[in-house]
């Protein structure tokens, strides 16, 4: 009876080896694809302002691509934003980068240098339009920014992009009708706290940290910019079309918002690069940027809305080959 037991056990004990044989094997698979050792070289990713969310998602991802591919050497430049990011990209001064989608379009539209060369590697996150003032300021709208000194961003951030539009769905002229200046979220916030400017554009993830540092030692809110004047921003046509109406939530920045939600603008990013970069190599990217999610997300928030379902979708961009391996591989 006692032998019966024992080889009962035996066969138990057998029977869970293998079980986490086939467990770990399995998590290999998700890990490591088995066989195949990981891509070497060097990439440069094009990013953003310091106290942008583009740079601080790009450095985390540069850390989680270090652990999975150790032999990539990869590079990240400061940019000032989404039509820089675009550009460079495009020209092969960056490898990847992440940029909004109207910025991509509008690259598009114009049928800038090697546009036709451009491929998506993942939908990531929404950027959001927040419209920045004292706390005591008369500004109530758009409309009111008419005379008023307001930071619309550098020539060539996305800022710049989508505040113009903005201010033009509102009637005002932003060469003629304001006092323009190019700050971005690095000055922006301190040129508001100091009385130099009256009002600043910023889009962006949230929270950003720009935003969330200003919050720490100013009193400020945010205009709200309504679904009407969204509606007459995509009467522009064009790269319009890729902005929607939208709350940013009341947990955004709760020491400013106190509990009420915003009406804004928000617009999907992008993560793209080139059709002549490599496939192998862009199908790791793609696995790395979809399995850090949750570790980036601890550390930037908007990262937590990367999601496998979402990031196929990089209109305007059709997918790079690479990237599409990749989703291909996970399907269920």
């Amino acid at each position: 009876m006692s032998k019966m037991f024992r080889r009962i056990g035996r066969r138990r004990a057998l029977e869970g080896a293998a079980a986490c044989i086939v467990a770990l094997g399995l998590l290999l698979w998700w890990l490591l694809p088995l066989g195949e050792s990981a891509p070497s070289g060097a990439i440069t990713i094009s990013t953003g302002t310091q106290a942008g969310v583009y740079q601080q998602y790009a450095k985390l991802l540069r850390t989680a691509l270090d652990k999975d591919m150790p032999d990539l050497k990869v590079t990240l430049q400061t940019s000032d934003g989404s039509q820089e990011n675009v550009k460079r990209v495009a020209n092969g001064d960056a490898d990847f980068t992440i940029a909004a989608a109207d910025a991509v379009e509008t690259y598009k539209l114009q049928h800038r240098p090697n546009a036709g060369h451009l491929r998506g590697v993942a939908r990531l996150y929404d950027d959001y339009v927040q419209l920045v003032v004292p706390r005591g300021s008369d500004i109530d709208s758009v409309a009111d920014l008419k005379g008023k000194r307001v930071a619309v961003g550098p020539p060539s951030s996305g800022v710049r992009l989508i505040a113009d539009r903005v201010l033009k769905a509102a009637g005002i002229d932003a060469e003629k009708d304001i006092t323009p200046f190019a700050d971005g979220i690095n000055t922006g916030p301190d040129r508001l706290r100091q009385g130099k400017i009256d009002a600043f554009f910023w889009s962006g993830g949230l929270p950003t940290q720009g935003l969330q540092q200003l919050a720490d030692r100013f009193t400020f809110r945010f205009v709200p910019i309504g679904a009407g004047l969204v509606a007459t921003l995509h009467k522009q046509g064009g790269a319009t079309r890729y902005y929607r109406a939208t709350n940013m939530p009341e947990s955004a920045y709760p020491s400013v918002q106190n509990g009420v939600a915003v009406p804004t603008i928000a617009v999907s990013n992008l993560l793209m690069t080139r059709t002549d970069m490599n496939p192998r190599l862009t199908e790791w990217v793609t696995r790395t940027v979809i399995r850090s999610r949750d570790g980036i997300g601890t550390r930037v928030h908007s990262a937590q809305l990367v999601d496998l379902r979402t990031a196929i979708y990089t209109d305007p961009l059709a997918l790079h080959e690479g990237a599409r391996r990749y989703y291909r591989s996970v399907k269920p």
